[in-house]
């Protein structure tokens, strides 16, 4: 018999929330600075899943920001949920705060460190990347965050 692969995450106020029924695709940090003014954090943690392996209830609100990004959040409690980047087809990268379990999911990777705020200091030897930790097929406008 197969073990069913579950994951679940909520937004704070419970009137969004997700399945997943597969494994993450990545799993990371991010320090640019659209991540840092979207979550109101000196850092955004992520997982990324399958698009398709995600089932809604509730349905969060959109805004499309640069460079092809959508992020998603509760319109209700204002919780961020996470985005999908279309240069990223068929994926979606949620927080980790979004996730009913988060330290299941820790980041593998550090995305965007010259924009580290100095002031904060994560001690690990996760491989560190000046730009996306998540390659991306050709970028079109040179933004990165």
């Amino acid at each position: 018999m197969t073990e069913r692969i579950s994951h679940h995450g909520s937004c704070r106020c419970g009137l969004i929330s997700a399945d997943i029924d597969a494994e993450p695709v990545w799993q990371s940090y991010c320090h640019c600075r659209d991540c840092r003014k979207q979550t109101g954090a000196p850092v955004m943690a992520f997982v990324g899943f399958p698009l398709a392996s995600l089932s809604w209830f509730g349905e969060p609100n959109r805004w499309r920001g640069a460079g092809g990004v959508t992020r998603m959040f509760c319109g209700h409690c204002g919780s961020q949920i996470g985005y999908t980047d279309e240069r990223l087809k068929g994926e979606i990268y949620l927080a980790l705060g979004f996730m009913e379990e988060p330290e299941a999911y820790p980041p593998h990777s550090h995305a965007f460190v010259e924009r580290q705020l100095p002031f904060l200091h994560i001690a690990d030897d996760l491989p560190r990347f000046e730009g996306f930790s998540v390659e991306r097929p050709t970028m079109t406008t040179g933004k990165d965050g």
